[in-house]
């Protein structure tokens, strides 16, 4: 056996016991007892320790040493193997346990303090969490940005000064459409009403189903913050509801969707190795985007909904689709990341970037966060948060220790506006088949630009290579401007 041979049955098997690690995540975030929370973080820091011993086997840093690539597709296994390598080499195994024992009892008693409204039963633990992430992140810097190292996990080659200078383009033409639609006369209505949570989930199984997703290999639950997870031949989605909101549950699903149709449209001959994966959080993020908001939040394809939903509810509160598709779209102040319209929603991920620079950086610590936030929410969007479940508490992010992801949101609105004005240009017909529910003629045309690839193109280049062009804000913002300008009358 080759060299080559060797490392990738050897990553063929690591990759399988991630599945697997991944999928005991999955099972507590839905379906596992409260009440074994201490047992899975022990589960979880033992397939670490053993995920750790694997990824730093001093045999695949020879085998990479003498591995002898037969075509380009072999060369960027091996780069992704050794870059994972540099970084899995630099953390002490101890450290990798730790972080994963602590991370999953952090998930639960976040998840509590949230459920009683108090911040100070999270502190400890996310101190202890935030104390471990230093570390880590000063372990891969190697003497370089710490932040930059941590977000080396989900977009890499991206670097903080990089994200600070596009997010300071995007920010004073969000602020200034956000004032525009808050100060127009006109003002879109607002869905009102009780709508039975078996209703909700029927309605978004459809909408699933609109978007292409294969219900043989998914599946979708509940979960308090929805997310996807898996891979390859099983992606499963969750999704919440909320009686007096039905959009949170099906554009949760439908946002879920976008990353489960990814991960299920990968070519399965990259199946258990380093390109059977989604090549970055941001690409991942520019696929639930583009099909929560570009997609499924369009004129065309909420003409469908509207019917779907009237039907479903006897009868709604809003007349007409066009209305519907206003109120949809409606800009209007809020607390929640999640439940944010698309033009306040980077500026939620803005702020949450800052801070966490700061804290990883020292310059905030834990016991400071909430007072931090609350101070820049208020100075950001004019409120005084209420609670902390509207406030430091909404998000999962920390309590898991994911330092790094929050960037990524933005950056895959910006990746989805370059993707969305070239999937337009070449499927002039696709708003026909959006009005009869059918997404799927988009959901083809991103599986065969973005999603067959896995990992195989790096980031930057395979947006650029889908939307024939250099990556920048400018086209989310003028789709933004544009939508909302006509919505509001403008």
């Amino acid at each position: 056996m080759s060299d080559f041979d060797a490392l990738m049955n050897f990553q063929s098997t690591t990759e399988a016991l991630s599945s697997i690690a991944e999928r005991l995540g999955w099972d507590q975030e839905t379906v596992m007892p409260r009440g074994a929370t201490e047992q899975r973080a022990e589960e979880m820091a033992a397939i670490e320790s053993v995920l750790h011993e694997r990824r730093t086997d001093p045999r695949i840093g020879e085998w990479l040493d003498r591995a002898e690539p037969e075509d380009e597709e072999d060369s960027r296994m091996l780069e992704l193997i050794g870059r994972d390598y540099r970084r899995q080499t630099r953390i002490p195994a101890r450290l990798a346990t730790e972080l994963a024992r602590i991370t999953s009892l952090g998930q639960g008693i976040w998840a509590e303090a949230r459920a009683d409204e108090d911040v100070s039963a999270f502190l400890p633990t996310l101190s202890e969490i935030l104390m471990l992430k230093r570390e880590e992140a000063a372990a891969l810097a190697d003497g370089g940005d710490a932040y930059d190292a941590l977000l080396e996990d989900y977009e890499p080659g991206s670097t903080a000064a990089q994200i600070a200078s596009i997010f300071s383009a995007m920010r004073p033409r969000l602020v200034q459409l956000r004032d525009d639609v808050m100060g127009a006369d006109h003002q879109p209505p607002q869905l009102d009403g009780q709508f039975p949570p078996e209703t909700q989930m029927r309605l978004a199984r459809q909408c699933a189903t609109a978007f292409g997703y294969d219900w043989s290999r998914g599946r979708m639950d509940l979960a308090v913050h929805p997310f996807s997870s898996g891979r390859w031949q099983d992606s499963r989605v969750t999704t919440r509801v909320v009686p007096s909101d039905p959009f949170n549950c099906l554009y949760s699903t439908i946002h879920e969707v976008g990353h489960s149709n990814y991960e299920l449209g990968i070519d399965s001959d990259h199946a258990f190795t380093v390109l059977g994966r989604g090549v970055s959080v941001g690409v991942h993020e520019s696929q639930s985007r583009i099909a929560e908001n570009q997609i499924g939040r369009s004129r065309a394809f909420t003409e469908w909904l509207f019917h779907r939903m009237s039907d479903a509810f006897d009868g709604l509160n809003i007349d007409d689709s066009d209305s519907f598709y206003a109120s949809v779209n409606r800009v209007a102040p809020g607390y929640i990341r999640t439940e944010s319209d698309e033009v306040q929603y980077n500026l939620h991920i803005m702020m949450r970037f800052d801070l966490e620079r700061d804290l990883i950086t020292g310059r905030l610590d834990a016991e400071d966060l909430e007072e931090a936030w609350n101070a820049r929410f208020l100075r950001d969007f004019g409120m005084a948060v209420d609670r902390p479940s509207n406030g430091v508490l909404q998000d999962v992010h920390w309590s898991v220790g994911m330092f790094g992801y929050f960037p990524t949101y933005a950056l895959g609105n910006v990746y989805a506006g370059c993707l969305n004005r070239a999937m337009r240009a070449a499927l002039p017909d696709l708003d026909e088949a959006l009005r009869r529910g059918d997404a799927t003629p988009a959901v083809e045309w991103l599986r065969e630009n973005i999603h067959r690839h896995g990992s195989l193109i790096p980031a930057p280049t395979l947006i650029e290579e889908a939307s024939n062009g250099v990556v920048t804000p400018e086209p989310l913002l003028s789709y933004l401007e544009e939508k909302f300008s006509d919505i509001y009358s403008l």
